[in-house]
């Protein structure tokens, strides 16, 4: 199989993976701001969408870059390592979205390039440092979106304390803005990540000397998860929106601040998060800072479990995909 061949093939499986991810992870920007009935639907999804094309364009692609150098060793590994996470993590975003089940599709990923590389070159084919950065990112992210939706909405509710019930009205236009911010961060976290395996893949077959990632495959990236988001979760935007608590204006605008705030910070210094993690955590943490009972905790839990599941999951599914995929390739001549 020529590498021509096997690069549109990598690409067309990378940028359905990007759609899926919008797609999945859509109702992580939109739920609230749904939920609350600050927007329409259709407008909420039209507007993150295009939010998140602009992501990565206006913060930066350093989340590409960890994961295109510093998670497998470019050398230790071949063309079939990037198909293989990119197929597995594609059938587990699929099976979970029918489930309606908000999982991390960072964690998918990650999970099936591990598996990968060890299948092909073993334990010497993972940069240990770079592992440690991504699973601290990973880990503290969700605690953090946790910690930021409870002060937010604390430093919200102390602000609006001698506000009328017209406040409501304020914080649903608010929410037009931190939905915004929310889906501009998102987009500079999560499309960056297939950016990386891409401008990896490029590397690996020969087609640029070094790692780089040029405009245009920022714009294919970013365009692939922008569709995605405008299509939207159903499923998951009612998992997100009305499976934890029932979502007023100044929840919404809380969530979304926190989130955002997370989200954007990470994506600044290159830290690869779950924007489903964070997004659902500060959910949970603005209703707790209400009232601890007000949280459907049981609800919560099941997210969490298909979270702790997502990463080892993936690993073990690389295992049968990559045998697959390294089997035709060398069929195809590859």
């Amino acid at each position: 199989m020529s590498p021509f061949v096997l690069l549109v093939t990598l690409f067309v499986l990378a940028l359905l993976f990007d759609f899926l991810n919008g797609f999945h992870d859509g109702a992580n920007v939109v739920a609230t701001i749904i939920a609350s009935r600050a927007m329409s639907g259709r407008g909420a999804l039209a507007l993150t969408a295009l939010a998140n094309l602009a992501g990565p364009f206006l913060l930066g692609v350093a989340v590409a870059h960890t994961i295109g150098t510093e998670v497998v060793r470019p050398q230790a590994i071949g063309i079939a390592v990037l198909l293989t996470a990119l197929l597995s993590a594609c059938l587990w975003d699929f099976a979970t979205w029918y489930l309606g089940i908000p999982v991390s599709s960072s964690h998918a990923l990650l999970g099936g390039m591990l598996g990968a590389a060890l299948m092909e070159a073993g334990p010497g084919a993972i940069q240990s440092a770079g592992l440690w950065k991504i699973g601290a990112a990973l880990l503290l992210a969700p605690l953090l979106g946790l910690a930021a939706g409870l002060l937010v909405m604390l430093t919200t509710r102390w602000l609006l304390r001698a506000a009328s019930p017209k406040a409501n009205l304020l914080l649903s236009r608010a929410q037009i803005v931190t939905a915004t911010a929310l889906a501009l961060s998102h987009g500079a976290n999560d499309a960056q990540k297939t950016m990386g395996v891409l401008a990896l893949g490029l590397l690996v077959l020969g087609y640029t000397p070094s790692f780089t990632v040029p405009w245009w495959l920022i714009t294919l990236c970013a365009g692939a998860m922008a569709l995605g988001t405008a299509l939207g979760g159903s499923r998951l935007i009612r998992t997100l929106g009305l499976g934890l608590y029932r979502v007023r204006p100044i929840h919404g605008f809380s969530a979304q601040l926190a989130s955002g705030m997370v989200i954007l910070a990470a994506s600044v210094v290159g830290g690869p998060v779950s924007s489903t993690q964070v997004t659902s955590m500060a959910i949970a943490g603005a209703g707790a800072a209400e009232r601890r009972s007000k949280v459907r905790w049981a609800v919560l839990g099941e997210i969490a479990l298909a979270w702790l599941l997502t990463l080892p999951v993936c690993a073990l599914l690389a295992l049968p995909v990559y045998l697959v995929t390294r089997a035709l390739l060398r069929t195809g001549g590859g």
